[in-house]
């Protein structure tokens, strides 16, 4: 038996590790990370939450051991109120949160009642990990469905998208052909997948 997420694999998970992933690469692997780390200020260090206290407005504070979009403030879409209220929870237990900047995500045109609108996304791809280490063509898209939303959980009400992976263009010239052929046939079965969809209620 082969288990996909081993045991204890879940501190990964934490959001406490993750400004200490650049120096886990460079200590198992020996190199630099090629992707930078988004800034993470870690509460529990008292000159990292004084910042984020004079900066709770433009951040976003999420609890370490937090799942599915609970138990997290984003600075710019909170009110006045739920900030403070909120600044009073990180007073009392700074160690259970970190806190970011607050993220341009990328929008994508996006099938709502109102009709065709943009909305915000996000790609999870995915590794597998055995002898050998390789992408997963593909990912996860996940999308934030309210209007202006940063969340794309789906427990706040986030979806999902599909996510389009096209093969580089061959050398030879039939390998071109192909291309063209395959990207029709997906174009045309996004479309009738489109027409086939209606508004939720």
């Amino acid at each position: 038996m082969t288990l996909a997420n081993a045991i204890g694999t879940g501190v990964g998970d934490d959001k406490s590790i993750y400004p200490y992933v650049p120096k886990m690469v460079e200590f198992y692997l020996g190199e630099k990370p090629i992707l930078n780390n988004v800034p993470t200020w870690q509460c529990r260090e008292p000159k990292e939450l004084s910042y984020v206290l004079a900066n709770l407005p433009e951040l976003v504070v999420k609890e370490v051991h937090g799942a599915g979009g609970y138990g997290m403030l984003v600075g710019p879409a909170a009110t006045k109120a739920e900030v403070e209220a909120f600044r009073q929870v990180l007073v009392a237990n700074p160690s259970n949160y970190i806190a970011q900047p607050t993220l341009s995500l990328s929008t994508c045109p996006t099938y709502v009642e109102s009709g065709v609108a943009p909305r915000h996304i996000d790609l999870r791809p995915y590794v597998l990990s055995g002898k050998e280490v390789q992408m997963v063509p593909g990912g996860l898209t996940r999308v934030a469905l309210k209007a202006g939303s940063l969340v794309v959980n789906s427990s706040q009400g986030g979806g999902t998208k599909d996510t389009w992976v096209l093969e580089a263009e061959q050398p030879h010239a039939n390998g071109s052909q192909a291309q063209s052929q395959s990207q029709a046939q997906s174009q045309s079965q996004s479309q009738s997948q489109s027409q086939s969809q209606t508004p939720s209620a």
